[in-house]
């Protein structure tokens, strides 16, 4: 696997002249010694990073909620096109901020932020099994809807999955609502129309989610935002008996349908894999879309 790493203005690996393995953050830095640090994932098509600037919004809203001060994004835009530019057949691409180095407690130091952005040529991941798992996403922790590197929760979760032959865990949120995955967003298709748990629910404000409903209602497809506590966790078992369907969203993943959920088989449904086919248009025609004006 070719792996290319771009950290302190100079790149390593990929047949360049340092080991992308070779170490590259100091001891004290925050992001590995509390996690105090955000992220963001996405693939990469032909060469360019797909929705960056909507990624790149999402990594100052994250900051900002971290109490973190911005960066700056030409700075992060500049070291993914080395990255980009240094290797051919690239496919997945993170930048990841810390707040730097700081003292041995929660308190944060004085920077400056620490930047690493990584790029591979991993394959893509071409199905989805998934599993429920008992613990609950604090809706109401200060995290919430944060991509941060505090990400050890989220590490056990994926286990439990793993244990039993999934890829995916799934989880309601402390009022027992559909929330979202370890690394993805939730869509269920039932009775005609695609919902997918709002923000409150404590769910990541996902790119790829956003753009399934931008870019599902522009094809004139039945998709919104489902009303807070719409969706109880039990809405999966209509989808383990057939009566609905569901599909998981990420910036690896794109717009999946589940394989199986729980150990059973499941068949896709008519919508999600209609919306599937919106977004395989849609992105094809338009790599970096623009976020909407509020």
């Amino acid at each position: 696997m070719t792996t290319l790493v771009w950290v302190g203005g100079r790149l390593r690996g990929g047949g360049l002249l340092d080991d992308a393995d070779e170490p590259v953050v100091a001891a004290r830095d925050h992001g590995w010694t509390v996690g105090d640090g955000v992220f963001e994932t996405m693939e990469v098509v032909h060469g360019r990073a797909f929705a960056l600037t909507r990624h790149l919004k999402r990594l100052e809203y994250s900051m900002a909620r971290m109490g973190m001060e911005p960066v700056d994004t030409e700075w992060v835009r500049e070291a993914v096109g080395e990255v980009l530019s240094a290797a051919e057949g690239l496919t997945r691409l993170r930048i990841t901020v810390s707040s730097g180095a700081g003292p041995m407690s929660s308190a944060r130091g004085d920077g400056p932020h620490t930047l690493v952005v990584v790029a591979n040529d991993s394959p893509a991941l071409t199905e989805c099994r998934a599993v429920r798992v008992p613990w609950r996403r604090n809706e109401r922790s200060p995290l919430a809807g944060v991509k941060s590197t505090s990400y050890a929760e989220n590490v056990v979760m994926m286990e439990f999955a793993r244990s039993r032959g999934a890829d995916e865990a799934l989880m309601a949120n402390t009022h027992g609502h559909l929330c979202e995955g370890t690394a993805s967003n939730i869509l269920i298709e039932r009775e005609g129309e695609i919902v997918t748990p709002p923000l409150a629910s404590g769910c990541l404000p996902g790119t790829v989610r956003g753009l399934a409903l931008e870019w599902g209602a522009e094809a004139s497809l039945p998709i919104r935002v489902a009303a807070p506590g719409e969706l109880e966790l039990g809405v999966l078992d209509e989808v383990t008996s057939g009566a609905a369907h569901a599909a998981v969203t990420s910036s690896t993943r794109r717009v999946q349908p589940l394989a199986s959920l729980d150990g059973v088989e499941l068949a896709p449904g008519p919508l999600l894999t209609a919306l599937a086919e919106v977004f395989a248009d849609r992105s094809a025609r338009d790599t970096d879309p623009q976020p909407r004006r509020a």
